[in-house]
């Protein structure tokens, strides 16, 4: 089981530390703070580059947590936060299926981190090492309680944006 949750955690943690990076530094193909925060305004995530910045630490910052196996719960609400608001902001609207756009893999990658936190990052992990006893199922939900409030912020902040532009469809001339 430990070799399981080993790849996993690294598997699923560099991923994330590479959407971090295509976000906060252009790696990747990625677009950086300013073509990703141009991205977020697009879409009402003002300001844009400093909600491209959140969302490009959290998922870095959780990817390296996973792939160390260190504070693995914090690292489940970092990426659940972040899939919320993707799920929300981006993809909902599309469907569940990630061929049409849909929100499949983040829904994934959310069972993922939170099954990584109910279990535990096994013995091969820091969270081991150091003596962390930060698995089971209160972490668990724990951490999918704390990663939805931590997506109500962002979630609020863009509905009070959308509210506040300007709709265009019922703008009329002089």
């Amino acid at each position: 089981m430990n070799i399981g949750l080993l790849v996993v955690r690294i598997i699923v943690g560099l991923y994330f530390v590479g959407h971090g990076a295509q976000k906060l530094f252009g790696v990747a193909g990625g677009h950086g703070l300013a073509g990703t925060g141009q991205f977020f305004e697009s879409m009402g995530m003002r300001p844009g580059k400093l909600n491209a910045f959140a969302a490009g630490a959290a998922e870095l910052g959780a990817g390296v947590l996973l792939a160390l196996g260190l504070l693995t719960p914090l690292a489940a609400a970092l990426v659940t936060a972040v899939m919320i608001v993707a799920i929300a902001t981006v993809h909902l609207s599309k469907g569940i299926w990630t061929a049409d756009g849909g929100f499949e893999l983040n829904l994934v990658y959310i069972a993922i981190v939170f099954a990584l936190a109910g279990v535990g990052s096994g013995t091969w992990s820091l969270d081991h090492a150091l003596g962390l006893d930060v698995a089971g199922t209160d972490w668990a939900i724990g951490a999918l309680g704390v990663g939805i409030l931590g997506a109500l912020g962002p979630l609020a902040r863009h509905a009070l944006a959308r509210r506040a532009a300007p709709d265009r469809t019922t703008a009329t001339t002089a």
